[in-house]
């Protein structure tokens, strides 16, 4: 592996081990630079990492410079994409905007999202005909995704008895307009459409009625938002992410970043 690392004939290195093991290999390919993406959780909270999401304003300026990639987590890649329009506006004064309440964040993944080490959370005889909550508070991607949004949101993870797939109920509180009404779930999708006009791997269902399901996204390379819903009474905005964590939410996403640190095509074996 050093032999190798040092001999230069290798233009890429993908880390794709257990949490935890990734730093063990850092030495010998920090000796000969070449471009590194891990696409564990080990450098996601790492400065000296370029954090991979495209789709966040100025992220691909950042990829495009890049020789060491974290590769995001795939609850936390559905979860930013519902939240970035609403934390992280590219206009100055945005048309929407959330009041000073956490966001709360309800996810639920099929079990290949639980991890490859046996246990209740990827066994389908515990989950048949159950839905499993676990690690309700401080789970990782509530740490990822808060930290890149810069602001806390709040995560609760469960697994279901399907094999792949993941869907997000976002919750969060938006500020009313001048005229003192909340905006209309039309005005919300509206802007999310906006924001994302230009991201082929983001889909935004402008229908408020149409509301997505975890099977629309299963197998697909984008993300799908849809199901925008606003409590006229409280400015409740609820939103619906979904992602395939094993495609966007993993290695549709490492090809996008791949892609953009060699210099080619975003899309290139992807679409």
């Amino acid at each position: 592996f050093a032999n190798l690392s040092a001999s230069g004939e290798v233009e890429l290195w993908v880390l794709a081990l257990p949490n935890g093991l990734a730093p063990r290999f850092l030495e010998p390919l920090e000796k000969t630079p070449r471009l590194m993406i891990d696409l564990g959780a080990d450098f996601r909270f790492d400065d000296g990492w370029t954090y991979g999401l495209p789709e966040r304003p100025g992220a691909r300026e950042k990829l495009s410079q890049a020789t060491k990639i974290s590769n995001p987590g795939c609850y936390a890649t559905g979860a930013q994409v519902g939240l970035m329009p609403l934390l992280q506006p590219k206009d100055k004064d945005p048309s929407i905007r959330l009041k000073d309440i956490v966001p709360s964040v309800f996810g639920v993944s099929g079990y290949s999202g639980a991890g490859t080490s046996p246990s209740p959370k990827n066994d389908p005889k515990c989950l048949n005909d159950n839905l499993m909550p676990y690690a309700l508070t401080n789970h990782i991607h509530e740490r990822e995704a808060t930290r890149h949004l810069g602001a806390q949101i709040a995560f609760m993870p469960h697994v279901a008895p399907y094999f792949q797939g993941i869907s997000l109920t976002i919750t969060s509180y938006l500020e009313p307009k001048q005229s003192g009404e909340y905006p209309t779930a039309e005005e919300v999708a509206e802007y999310f459409a906006q924001y994302y006009e230009n991201e082929p791997l983001i889909q935004v269902n402008r229908d408020p009625a149409d509301i997505p399901n975890v099977r629309d996204v299963m197998f697909k390379h984008h993300v799908v938002l849809g199901g925008f819903n606003v409590d006229p009474q409280t400015g409740r905005l609820v939103t619906i992410s979904l992602i395939d964590n094993l495609l966007k939410g993993a290695a549709t996403q490492a090809l996008q970043n791949i892609n953009i640190a060699l210099g080619y095509d975003e899309l290139k074996g992807i679409a």
